[in-house]
């Protein structure tokens, strides 16, 4: 199994377009032809995992948080994130990361928190807006399975838990090939009426080229019709936090001593209780507070790793603001890496990083 084929996993699962502007998820470091000796997963990646990586035989580290939020200018081993770059390229390990699309993909870090909580009927915060595009194809009738099928396999027709998704209408096309053309159908000067079937159907924006190419490899036209349109519509599968209800309702004191044992958190800090029953609760992993505006008559309660001191004044009449730390809220990601690679390469060795990456200790 090459690394490659890891990787092009990991990116189906949490496609690179859908990391936020500021980020710099995907490959970090090395080559992706080798074949895989195990993968080490990770929150971050340090001195110590990287260790870690080379004392188990792994030459792959998959990573929460990117090695490399910036570009460097020297590779000197001066900064921590040098020596780690200098470390992996001596010992021929790549340093993938899956952040920020990985907190916006259907079944990322948010559902993997809501998991741990014990949470159902759960929905995306805030979906993703104009990401999505129509496809409209004008096809041969006889044609229109075949054509169909290519589509659904480029990625085209998913919407929500159904795929194959398609509106088809019936109709009949005209066009008249003049001298130089090879038709596929009808006769050189003569006006040609053909059955044929509109076919449309909505993909991710980032699919456009993958959905093009089989459209045009597979459509039996030597000039196809076909358009794509910008849709203004939410996303509701990808996007930022979640919503949903707990399976069981708690008084605001046994959830946040529930919160605190499930993420094993050296500290949970929350707002002004004034005893409300939590139902619902909104979270985010990470820095999440930027969707506390969000929650406000949506959720009882509100979950992240990082909120800010003046938040906590904002927000204690609206709902109960609870923060647990960065690094505790996203620990479980490895558990989504780990899910995806054994499920599809059941063969590869997959370790779970024993190191504690947290930089924040507790006293």
């Amino acid at each position: 199994m090459k690394i490659k084929e890891v990787v092009s996993a990991l990116e189906k699962f949490a496609p690179l377009p859908l990391q936020d502007d500021f980020d710099n998820a995907g490959l970090q470091v090395g080559l992706t032809d080798a074949e895989v000796t195990g993968a080490l997963l990770c929150v971050d990646v340090t001195e110590a995992v990287m260790e870690e990586a080379i004392g188990l035989g792994c030459n792959l580290i998959v990573a929460h948080h990117p090695l490399l939020f910036k570009s460097l200018k020297s590779i000197t081993g001066k900064t921590y994130v040098e020596r780690c770059v200098l470390k992996a390229v001596k010992n021929d390990i790549t340093v993938y990361a899956a952040h920020t699309n990985l907190d916006n993909a259907m079944n990322g870090v948010n559902f993997k928190i809501a998991e741990k909580i014990g949470m159902k009927n759960v929905r995306v915060l805030e979906p993703k807006e104009n990401t999505l595009l129509k496809l409209v194809a004008f096809v041969p009738a006889a044609q229109a399975d075949e054509v169909r099928r290519a589509l659904f396999d480029a990625g085209c027709g998913n919407i929500g838990n159904y795929d194959s998704c398609s509106y088809n209408v019936n109709g009949e096309g005209t066009f008249r090939a003049a001298e130089g053309a090879h038709p596929f159908c009808g006769k050189i000067g003569e006006l040609h009426r053909e059955a044929e079937v509109r076919i449309e159907t909505v993909l991710p924006y980032f699919l456009r080229s993958k959905a093009e190419k089989s459209l045009l490899e597979i459509h039996p036209y030597e000039e196809p019709v076909y358009d794509f349109y910008a849709l203004q519509n939410e996303w509701p599968q990808t996007g930022a936090g979640i919503i949903g209800d707990l399976d069981v309702p708690m008084n605001e004191n046994d959830f946040l001593r529930d919160i605190k044992k499930k993420f094993e958190a050296g500290c949970v800090k929350h707002s002004r209780l004034n005893g409300r029953l939590i139902r619902r609760v909104a979270l985010c992993g990470g820095a999440g507070a930027f969707l506390l505006p969000k929650a406000v008559g949506k959720a009882d309660a509100f979950l992240t790793g990082e909120i800010r001191y003046h938040d906590y004044f904002f927000y204690e009449n609206d709902m109960l603001v609870t923060e647990i730390g960065h690094y505790e809220s996203e620990q479980y990601t490895k558990e989504i890496f780990q899910s995806i690679i054994r499920d599809l390469f059941p063969s590869v060795e997959v370790y779970i990083s024993r190191i504690n990456t947290n930089p924040i200790k507790y006293l």
